[in-house]
């Protein structure tokens, strides 16, 4: 691991706030005032996202019509979002609305044939896709054989071959110059949303969604442009204000988080994974249909189900993360040899949580991993998750074109994607794999990468400043939470929660103690007290029964000495 401090642009102050503020804004890009303005009047134009009008006009008609129109989501928070979005945007609207969402075992992923065959059970005139379609070539077909028209959103990136759809929006489609393809599935959902509102001309406001939008698009992780951290603050503050789906405020309170005090990262570590859980373990529907329950009444017992859902997921995926990480050690590789691609494989393995333990390998090992587990018809599930500037779905497709039909099908990001291979092919696929990751990354990119935002002072170091810090946001993928470097003596320490080290440090200069905490790093706890160690950390603010206090948040122990 390499710690690098980011660098400053030079530059006139940012006015009217603390200069540690300005110079962690200004590292990541905030050159002028208007970048921090995440009010509405600065989201992107509606019109501005290709087709998004053209697919509004059609959408609007059917409602008109009273035509039926049915949703088809993707499994996981994204999808949840998106499809929610659209059913209290278009059913507001008065859209005749139904959704299906894929099952995980049975369909796979995105509109499938059999997907389709869901869907008729309503008798449909209308398909709307959320975060999927992209890829769906059959699926779209079998509805259009049907007499559907098709409606594709999406943000997947394409392949060569686009879906016969009516119409398809998608910010990363070619042609299209919408100025944030960082748009999460739920953000296309809603900007489809606000077209049709504008075409029927209708009272609905669109902005008592932006909750949904808020907690899909950073359970997404796409990168935090401007546009993704308006419509993120913007969920943010109506949430804190009670303005939002019971759902949400449903799910907040089982994960244990104030709702008036809601920050973004709960969205990625608290509601999100408990959505999730339905996909991953059993219906994505009972997801869905927290988000759209219409009292916390009848909210609270489906949040208090998906969190049960998220207990199960977490300990089958800790087994999983065991077993993975046993695996590479019975190989004996150390961090200088470890395979420029990792690629996992055991029968037993769930199917739900590969993508979880691949990003937990993905970051012990800080290489692009694929986990896989066992589908049906001797098909794998590959869930893939990568690093900082290796594009795995590049990759992936790369790989596909030199090895034939190695890869039945594949789909997804830069930094995730998700493919199927035959069970028969795992050894083949690991060999090329690892062998076309060696060759076409740079070994520089192998190495983990920490950068910080320098130290902190004494006078910095506080509950004020965490409080600022952590309301500076909202932090995420592509504008990350500040991190700090600084040493301090190691006063005492002790193991909690098994896996979790609890320090007091002293402050070298100052004599000043701060706790802190560093999870998942018990194997590095056999410091000596009274020895100096240096960190990388951020500040947070602890509450406990009604109090707050500092604490720092170890990302890293880089050196120690006695």
């Amino acid at each position: 691991m390499r710690v690098v401090e980011r660098t400053v642009p030079a530059g006139d102050a940012l006015p009217g706030i603390s200069p540690l503020l300005d110079r962690i804004y200004r590292a990541r890009g905030i050159t002028h005032n208007d970048h921090l303005d995440h009010s509405l009047k600065r989201l992107l134009p509606i019109s501005s996202l290709k087709n998004v009008a053209q697919a509004a006009e059609i959408v609007a008609n059917s409602i008109r019509d009273g035509e039926r129109i049915v949703v088809v989501a993707d499994y996981d928070a994204d999808g949840a979002t998106a499809c929610s979005v659209c059913m209290r945007g278009l059913g507001a609207m008065g859209a005749d609305i139904n959704y299906v969402v894929p099952d995980r075992k049975k369909h796979g992923y995105g509109l499938s044939p059999q997907v389709v065959d869901l869907a008729l059970e309503y008798e449909p005139q209308l398909l709307i896709t959320v975060d999927n379609g992209i890829s769906s070539i059959e699926g779209v077909a079998a509805a259009k054989q049907r007499g559907m028209k098709v409606v594709v959103t999406d943000h997947h990136l394409p392949g060569e071959q686009l879906p016969d759809a009516d119409v398809i929006v998608n910010p990363n489609q070619l042609g299209d110059d919408f100025k944030s393809p960082n748009l999460a599935g739920v953000g296309v959902a809603f900007y489809l949303v606000c077209a049709v509102k504008q075409v029927m001309q209708h009272a609905f406001n669109p902005a008592s969604l932006l909750d949904l939008v808020a907690v899909g698009t950073v359970a997404d992780v796409v990168q935090l442009d401007h546009n993704n951290r308006i419509l993120v603050t913007q969920g943010i503050q109506r949430i804190r204000q009670g303005q939002c789906a019971p759902g949400v405020s449903a799910l907040l309170s089982v994960a244990g988080r104030e709702q008036q005090r809601v920050v973004a990262t709960d969205f990625g570590f608290a509601v999100g994974p408990r959505i999730n859980a339905a996909g991953r373990m059993a219906e994505m529907g009972a997801g869905i249909d927290c988000l759209l329950s219409e009292s916390l009444v009848e909210a609270q017992p489906q949040a208090v189900v998906l969190d049960q859902i998220n207990r199960q997921r977490r300990e089958v995926e800790g087994e999983m993360r065991e077993e993975a990480e046993q695996i590479i050690e019975s190989l004996h590789i150390d961090l200088a040899t470890v395979p420029a691609g990792v690629a996992l494989y055991q029968p037993h393995w769930h199917e739900g949580v590969v993508g979880i333990v691949a990003g937990r390998i993905k970051e012990q090992l800080h290489r692009p991993t694929i986990v896989f587990a066992r589908g049906e018809g001797g098909v794998l599930k590959g869930s893939a998750r990568s690093i900082p500037g290796v594009h795995i779905r590049d990759l992936l497709d790369l790989l596909s074109k030199q090895q034939g039909e190695l890869i039945l099908k594949f789909g997804g990001h830069a930094m995730a994607a998700g493919l199927s291979i035959r069970e028969e092919d795992f050894q083949r696929f690991h060999d090329n794999y690892q062998q076309l990751v060696k060759m076409s990354v740079d070994s520089d990119l192998l190495e983990e990468v920490v950068r910080i935002d320098g130290g902190l002072s004494t006078e910095e170091r506080t509950l004020t400043v965490a409080a600022e810090l952590q309301q500076a946001g909202p932090w995420g993928q592509g504008f990350p939470e500040p991190l700090f470097q600084d040493s301090f003596i190691l006063d005492s320490w002790r193991i909690v929660g098994e896996r979790h080290l609890k320090m007091v440090l002293r402050d070298c200069q100052s004599g000043k103690s701060y706790d802190a905490i560093a999870f998942n790093q018990s194997e590095q706890s056999l410091f000596e007290r009274g020895g100096m160690v240096d960190l990388v950390y951020k500040l947070d603010v602890n509450r406990w029964q009604g109090r707050e206090s500092l604490q720092l948040m170890v990302n890293a122990i880089t050196t120690e000495a006695p």
